[in-house]
């Protein structure tokens, strides 16, 4: 049998990035060791804060050139609190590489693995097994790069939702949908902003071209208590990149916590496996971070 070799670029990152990525390094050397034919070449690079302060580039060019040409990626965390550029917000390549990458879906899925691991116990009816589906690319995210003046006296950042990266979105919530229990659901405040009633109204279609897969639609703020209130009922959610970011920390923690929470950022040409967490700069070194989000990951990107 002929051995098939996987590039993989490997971004430990910052804070406890280093400590997790080796945790689950461990577990593709060990799957090398039990599958026949299949090897793994890992390149590690330097990228978030810590290579700003060292480089003045926290996502350098061949790490980034790096990304594009591996068969996937396996990142730690990118980022440090006290590490901001001039406008005061903080250092972010992984949102760099989402957009640069077209890394369109984020995939955040969580599941519970013992009623004791869940803030609602013992009132955990139910299994919780929840895969959100985030928009990457645009949504309340599009104005992210802008620098407005130091003596501005108003600030605004746009929603931006556009046809086609919503199509491609919905169809890949629907094919998730397909391989588990058929329901997607989408999560919007159409009833308040004009761009999320566009954004429903394109689930609408999309939706049509699925008539084996159940459909409903919650508005953000309803989403956020029906999920503390019956999270079993959940099986996809779908939803614009800024309420994919606030929703998936609620599922996680639903489950256990964000050390229990893996997520892929997955486009056309490229993927990206992750743990849903931060750098967590204030446990990093003790030998206190959960890999298992990290290893979760690693499974999702084998895969």
């Amino acid at each position: 049998m002929s051995e098939v070799t996987f590039g993989i670029a490997v971004l430990p990152g910052d804070g406890i990035g280093g400590e997790v990525i080796a945790e689950g390094v461990k577990v593709l050397r060990t799957v090398e060791r039990v599958t026949t034919g299949v090897r793994f070449e890992l390149r590690e690079h330097a990228v978030g804060a810590g290579e700003y302060l060292r480089g003045g580039n926290p996502l350098p060019e061949t790490a980034f050139d790096a990304c594009r040409a591996a068969d996937a990626v396996l990142l730690g965390a990118m980022g440090l609190p006290d590490v901001r550029w001039p406008t005061g917000v903080e250092m972010a390549p992984q949102l760099d590489l989402r957009e640069r990458l077209d890394l369109y879906c984020g995939l955040r899925p969580v599941r519970l693995y013992h009623p004791n691991d869940s803030p609602l116990r013992p009132n955990v009816a139910g299994a919780i097994d929840i895969m959100l589906v985030r928009e990457n690319t645009e949504g309340l995210f599009s104005s992210r790069q802008q620098r407005p003046p130091a003596d501005a006296d108003v600030v605004e950042d746009v929603l931006r939702v556009s046809r086609d990266r919503s199509q491609r979105l919905f169809h890949a919530a629907f094919l998730q949908a397909r391989a588990r229990r058929k329901l997607v659901t989408l999560v919007d405040k159409a009833n308040v902003l004009p761009s999320l009633a566009f954004f429903r109204s394109l689930f609408d279609e999309v939706a049509a071209q699925y008539p084996d897969v159940r459909t409903e639609r919650i508005y953000v703020d309803a989403a956020a208590l029906y999920l503390v209130r019956r999270p079993h009922s959940f099986d996809v959610l779908v939803t614009e990149n800024m309420f994919g970011d606030i929703l998936s920390d609620l599922i996680a923690g639903l489950v256990g916590g964000m050390g229990m929470a893996p997520s892929a950022d997955i486009g056309p040409d490229a993927a990206v496996f992750q743990p849903s967490h931060g750098s967590a700069p204030d446990i990093a070194g003790r030998r206190l971070a959960n890999p298992l989000a990290t290893i979760l990951s690693v499974a999702a990107m084998l895969e």
